[in-house]
């Protein structure tokens, strides 16, 4: 007799009904967490987060010691950010054939 992995894990038999907590975790609703990181703001706070990062690190090379995030932050803003947010919110570009 072929049980499901459900039915498996539970030590339910085919014949049995699911319990209400089977059938929750089948129409189980996305978390405050799940929905965060799907959010457009999220991930434009990640990617922004992450220029940073890098332009920390490049101006911390040509320092030659860590320039720490504020001052790779407020740096970043001013000379990137603009220009940055420009590219990404247009549309891609095409090859012009």
């Amino acid at each position: 007799m072929l049980l499901s992995s459900g039915a498996a894990r539970h030590n339910f038999s085919v014949f049995s009904k699911p319990s209400v907590n089977d059938m929750h975790d089948a129409t189980k609703e996305p978390t405050t967490s799940d929905l965060l990181k799907n959010s457009t703001l999220y991930r434009e706070f990640q990617a922004e987060r992450e220029e940073i990062l890098k332009h920390k690190w490049i101006e911390s090379e040509k320092a030659g010691h860590d320039i720490g995030f504020e001052r790779a932050l407020t740096d970043w803003i001013v000379r990137h950010r603009s220009k940055w947010r420009k590219a990404r919110q247009s549309p891609p570009q095409t090859a012009a054939r």
